[in-house]
């Protein structure tokens, strides 16, 4: 590499002024990042242990060929700063930072390398892995290289921050602000949804554009769905060890920045038109009524433990940024699984993720966001807590703490797994959900008792932190594991493809291959495993709570039992919009569900029910039964064995207001499942000559019942592991001529809850 003017060196006897063809001011140390202005651009960046920081900028068009290096002579507070009169948009720029190079005091600093700036709002180029990208010399095989400082420029070879101007026309844009129980989470990927779609221009397929392109609204409206959650879309990178397997990181759990759009998403290029290309992507996404929730990676980066690379923070500040081992801070401590975790105690980090958080609501306009590894962030000290620091600090933010903030409640370090653990403000993603639910329709003997709890909110684990149903986030798989096709396709994990001979990737899933391993062709085996998802996706969304459907689940995508495919960025992950007629039918299924869940507020309750009476005239709010058409007793709970149970969930007597003060109401439904192997008779609940019950939904077929009745007291056969939804509907018996009620639904449902009690 070629430098064109060190002004650093110039700078020792004149530190400001100009100097031939740029001028260099003091400027201020905030904001932090490279905040452009038609006057010019403000550089500030924090390092508390740097002894000189050097600007060095780089011509749009000679990316790789160093301009200037400018030294910023300025320090407030721990920030260094400088300001460049009349430079343009477009600038590619980085840092070197001089300081102590001691790897014991956790002290890193070697002004070789070139660094991104952890503002950076875009990002250009790609990471080549060349040896001088890291600190040390990687071609050693000694097992302490890491201590020995490399003196290789890495600046060829590394990405590098782009100067833009954020100014953009949001044309009265703002927050959709859904409330949370009404949401319904899509969690999708935004290459992979639309990479294959046959109506979208090559060109835009697998971008933010692309995302935003009408037809895929309209499917994403069409299903239901009222949020989109992106998988990271923080810039990431590609990860050596998957580079020299011929691989790429694809789901993009290793950021890189915390502030700029992945660049491989963009098909406007990269020269900061991928950030006004994400924004045209929430901006159509929101004038479609779909909010845009992020999955945020912020309890780690990309620059790995002590043999990792050296990118940004490493090299700005090692000790600062990342929680290092007390007593030997050569490493680090390492939560997330990845080699290092960010050092929320410190209060630089602290701002650097408040300030990201911040720049994407208020710049970017999204809705809200999920925490990876959130039990990470929240950690003190040693232990995750509730008055941790950054949770106290989202707490009293006025922008953050109004968003949806949903955190993944677990880390890999001791005590991490904290599902019901967070605040108030906070939903969760409820691992105890996935794990119950799916046990139940496994046919594990676990009862029916912890199964109720999940089908009612978790009230067990939110309700006494003073939080509400929509706290948990109900889900029943996620991008990490199996699909829900091939949750009953695989008994074990076939992860070959990721290059590891089948080591990484989860071991206990819950799955159940339904008899044959894979794919088969008896078409027994397949019915049962079309009726086993369907039997997830009716339980998932008619469960109080918020329901998170994964990407293709809703027609039974299938990633050929590979439960970790982070890596397999291709058809093993990508949405296929060609679809059997089995998957076209599971598609409406699943539509109609979130149709039905809607329309019927008892399915998305504010509050938990209390199975008491509202009024000493009215009925509760919901009836446990078991096959008998009796109440649940307590040895009926308290049998592992107990695979069949039915709720009346009782829309007349919601103690619930909308935002008017006017009392909502419902219908009054009834569900009942079967986890047993067999058919089990059921006795349908009510007075015989007052109460019918319609069919809505029978997960034994995709098609949905039509003018199905069945009369109180009735037996009614379950099939097989099966699911049935009933309404309540009015006998003509007990109409007047006018079509009025002769006996109402609620005195209706009190003569059932006494035959029941008699």
């Amino acid at each position: 590499m070629t430098t064109d003017q060190l002004i650093t060196k110039q700078q020792e006897t004149k530190p400001y002024g100009k100097f031939k063809d740029i001028e260099v001011w003091p400027g201020r140390p905030y904001p932090l990042g490279a905040t452009w202005s038609s006057a010019g651009v403000n550089f500030a960046v924090f390092s508390e242990h740097a002894t000189q920081i050097d600007l060095c900028l780089f011509r749009r068009e000679s990316p790789n060929k160093e301009a200037y290096r400018i030294q910023l002579m300025e320090q407030t507070d721990q920030v260094w700063h400088c300001f460049v009169p009349h430079l343009e948009t477009g600038w590619r720029y980085g840092y070197r930072t001089h300081g102590e190079w001691n790897p014991h005091h956790g002290n890193l600093f070697n002004p070789n390398k070139l660094l991104i700036d952890p503002y950076t709002k875009a990002i250009d180029g790609t990471i080549d892995w060349d040896p001088a990208v890291f600190p040390y010399p990687i071609e050693s095989s000694d097992p302490d290289r890491y201590l020995t400082m490399d003196e290789a420029d890495s600046a060829p070879f590394i990405t590098k921050g782009v100067i833009i101007d954020t100014s953009y026309d949001w044309e009265g844009d703002t927050l959709l602000e859904t409330p949370m129980h009404d949401t319904v989470i899509y969690e999708m990927h935004v290459k992979g949804l639309t990479e294959q779609h046959p109506e979208i221009p090559q060109e835009l397929r697998g971008t933010y554009a692309g995302l935003a392109h009408p037809v895929t609204i309209e499917y994403l409206k069409n299903l239901g769905i009222t949020a989109v959650e992106l998988m990271p879309v923080h810039h990431f990178v590609q990860d050596s060890h998957l580079v020299d397997k011929g691989l790429r990181n694809y789901w993009g759990y290793n950021s890189q920045s915390f502030f700029a759009p992945h660049a491989d998403y963009a098909a406007a290029g990269r020269a900061g038109n991928q950030v006004n290309e994400f924004k045209d992507m929430v901006k159509a996404l929101h004038k479609a009524g779909l909010e845009v929730i992020l999955d945020v990676v912020y309890n780690h980066t990309a620059e790995g433990n002590h043999y990792g690379p050296m990118l940004g923070m490493k090299g700005l500040d090692n000790q600062a940024y990342y929680r290092l081992v007390e007593d030997d801070k050569q490493f680090y401590m390492d939560y997330t699984g990845t080699g290092n975790t960010v050092n929320m105690v410190h209060i630089r980090p602290l701002q650097l993720v408040m300030d990201s958080l911040r720049y994407w609501v208020t710049e970017m306009h999204v809705d809200g966001f999920r925490f990876d590894l959130a039990s990470a962030l929240a950690r003190g000290l040693y232990e995750v807590g509730k008055l941790s620091t950054f949770l106290d600090t989202i707490h009293q933010d006025p922008i953050i703490s109004q968003v949806k903030l949903i955190a993944e409640p677990w880390d890999v370090g001791p005590g991490g797994y904290q599902v019901g653990g967070f605040p108030v403000l906070w939903s969760e993603w409820n691992g105890k959900y996935r794990d119950s639910v799916r046990e139940f329709w496994k046919g594990d003997s676990s009862g029916v008792a912890d199964l109720a709890y999940r089908l009612t909110g978790s009230s067990d684990l939110y309700e006494l932190s003073g939080r509400r149903p929509m706290a948990s986030i109900n889900f029943v798989t996620a991008h990490d594991g199996f699909t829900l096709r091939d949750l009953y396709s695989y008994n074990e994990k076939h992860n070959e493809a990721n290059g590891e001979n089948n080591r990484d990737g989860e071991t206990h899933n819950n799955s159940w291959n339904c008899g044959v391993e894979g794919p088969t062709d008896d078409p027994e085996i397949n019915r049962l495993r079309l009726r086993m998802q369907r039997n997830q996706l009716a339980t998932l969304l008619l469960s109080q709570g918020v329901p998170m459907l994964s990407m293709g689940d809703e027609y039974g995508r299938t990633q050929s039992g590979n439960n970790n495919a982070y890596c397999q960025d291709n058809e093993i992950s990508w949405f296929d919009w060609e679809w059997t007629e089995e998957q076209t039918a599971l598609h409406e299924f699943t539509r109609t569900l979130i149709e039905l869940r809607r329309e019927n507020p008892v399915f998305h309750r504010r509050r938990f029910f209390n199975g008491q009476k509202v009024t000493e005239k009215s009925i509760g709010d919901i009836l446990w039964l078991n096959p008998t058409g009796h109440e649940m007793t307590a040895e009926n709970w308290a049998d592992p064995n107990q695979r069949s149970i039915g709720m009346i969930l009782n829309g007349e007597g919601m103690d619930e207001y909308d935002e008017r003060g006017r009392r909502i109401k419902d219908d009054i439904f009834l569900l009942i499942l079967n986890g047993y192997w067999e058919s089990v008779d059921f006795t349908l609940p009510g007075v015989k000559e007052y109460t019918r019950w319609e069919l809505l939904m029978d997960t034994h077929t995709s098609e949905v019942p039509v003018d199905k009745l069945f009369l109180a007291d009735d037996t009614f056969s379950l099939g097989a592991r099966s699911m049935y939804v009933f309404r309540l509907q009015l006998r003509k018996a007990n109409q007047t001529p006018e079509g009025k009620r002769k006996v109402t639904i609620v005195d209706q449902v009190r003569k059932l809850l006494q035959m029941i009690q008699e």
